[in-house]
């Protein structure tokens, strides 16, 4: 019998586990693949080592107040053994055709390099930088809302509700209407991709929330991404649990109506094992597939109508060589082919990506003493690839490997269209595509961020920390909004509704 089962070795489920053994807890993670970590881990090739999903972090700097919660949570969970190297500045750079802006940290040097490149927008400016304060307030108080008690959710709704509504159903587009300068519009709303939604469906409030998190700066961690998972992962361990990888969860078992035990599978054996309670930080939707769709039956109806959010093709590109000296930087490089930045990519076979997001973390990371990488990516509608999002690897037939090598070869000639100086250095290159994100997190329909990020999502109390099936807490992305910063949280608020203690770790 263990204390917690959490499901999911994201940094949801990390952040869930390390805080409940903190608290002196048994617990047991269960991962179906053979790597900890979700979208945190690193993978090898030949000389190249790639990180998979993390392309800077916010709120892990030094400073005091909520600014810094963050931080301060990592460094109590880890014993101070998770450390961060600030990014460059700016850390963010904005790229259209003719054009190129870098975003700066704090707010207030960013709001001036606005100014000063957009002097006729002066009111303009004002005004959005107001409206998004406003809507980042909301945003707070919906966080809150995810990880209450019910009763009390249901007086917060009443007191911050309409405000948060407002936020929620207004989009980034229609927010943007009141920019008429193109290339202003597009570089305050060029970092969609943060959150996955496209401008004319993604809650102002989400973009607000997202972008304003690296007003105190952009972070990476030290000894790359790995790491999470790599000091979380002793703290479990250390406190009496486990993680088991290759866990494959096939039944959350209600027993009289409280969730009590997790059947799996493991290297072809199935497997029970029991717990005081279970958090699931696989996803809401695998959660609910794995529970009788006989219990709550209204939450099972709920979650289903909740669509898959965007997903992503990623080209790693290695490299053998300066990049850096041959004009590669720290910063992302958000790639525009128009001034239109509100487009995904749908025609992958005969067109190319209307937006690029370029990162090369090696260059991010200080202690990194290998040859040099880039990610590539490029949202894009899962649609193409439905027929073979649940194919095994050497089951997808030759049509699948096709259109992977076309899209990959026309990823590879944009990127170098962008970056000439780097192709003598070009070594390799492959790609991941919608079937490969399901294949290794399990995410529905190689969703880049989960559920997709709407106001029917920000307004659904399916997402709250706690579910209608008693014994049963939900963390992840899912919960608290997309990105590092959020997943950890809605961990914490997880592991909170378990020991009240943890609450004062949210505090700030």
């Amino acid at each position: 019998m263990w204390d917690t089962i959490v499901l999911g070795s994201g940094i949801g489920g990390l952040t869930a586990a390390a805080a409940l053994a903190r608290c002196g807890q048994r617990v047991l993670v269960l991962e179906q693949h053979s790597v900890a970590g979700g979208l945190t881990q690193t993978f090898q090739r030949h000389d190249w080592t790639f990180a998979t999903g993390v392309h800077y972090v916010s709120g892990v700097g030094l400073a005091a107040g909520p600014d810094g919660q963050f931080g301060r949570m990592l460094h109590w969970l880890t014993d101070g053994a998770l450390q961060f190297a600030l990014c460059s500045n700016p850390y963010d750079i904005v790229r259209l055709p003719g054009f190129e802006f870098g975003i700066e940290h704090p707010q207030a040097a960013f709001r001036a390099a606005l100014q000063a490149r957009f002097p006729a927008q002066q009111a303009a400016i004002t005004a959005w930088f107001k409206q998004l304060d406003a809507a980042s307030q909301s945003a707070r108080s919906l966080l809150v809302m995810r990880g209450l008690p019910a009763w009390l959710a249901w007086g917060w709704r009443l007191w911050r509700g309409a405000e948060v509504r407002r936020f929620s159903e207004q989009t980034l587009a229609q927010a943007l209407t009141g920019i008429d300068d193109p290339q202003l519009r597009a570089v305050l709303g060029a970092r969609w991709g943060d959150y996955g939604a496209a401008p004319d469906t993604a809650p102002l409030l989400e973009h607000a929330l997202v972008t304003g998190a690296y007003d105190n700066g952009a972070y990476y961690p030290v000894g790359g991404p790995a790491r999470f998972a790599q000091t979380l992962l002793p703290v479990v361990e250390e406190a009496g649990g486990r993680v088991q990888l290759g866990a494959d969860v096939k039944q959350i078992v209600v027993t009289h109506g409280r969730a009590s035990a997790v059947v799996f599978e493991h290297q072809g054996t199935q497997h029970t094992e029991q717990g005081t309670r279970i958090v699931s930080a696989m996803g809401v939707t695998n959660t609910v597939a794995c529970l009788d769709a006989q219990l709550a039956s209204a939450w099972h109806d709920t979650v289903h109508a909740l669509r898959p959010g965007l997903s992503y093709l990623a080209l790693y590109l290695g490299f053998d060589g300066d990049i850096a000296a041959a004009g590669a930087t720290a910063a992302n490089v958000w790639i525009y082919e128009s001034n239109d930045i509100g487009h995904v990519w749908q025609a992958l076979a005969d067109a190319d990506a209307p937006g690029l997001f370029v990162s090369f973390p090696s260059l991010k990371d200080p202690s990194y003493t290998g040859k040099h990488t880039a990610e590539v990516v490029a949202l894009c509608d899962a649609q193409p690839f439905k027929d073979w999002l649940h194919l095994p690897v050497g089951e997808r037939p030759q049509e699948y490997v096709a259109l992977k090598a076309l899209i990959e070869q026309r990823m590879l000639a944009q990127f170098v269209r962008h970056f000439p100086a780097l192709v003598p250095m070009l070594r390799f290159h492959e790609l991941s595509t919608p079937v490969t994100q399901q294949h290794f997190v399990r995410s529905p329909d190689g969703a880049m961020y989960g559920v997709e990020m709407s106001a029917q999502r920000l307004g659904s109390d399916a997402l709250d920390v706690r579910t209608p099936v008693p014994g049963l807490l939900l963390a992840g992305q899912d919960v608290s909004g997309p990105g590092i910063q959020a997943a950890c949280m809605s961990g914490l608020l997880a592991a909170a509704a378990v020991e009240p203690s943890l609450l004062r770790r949210l505090g700030g």
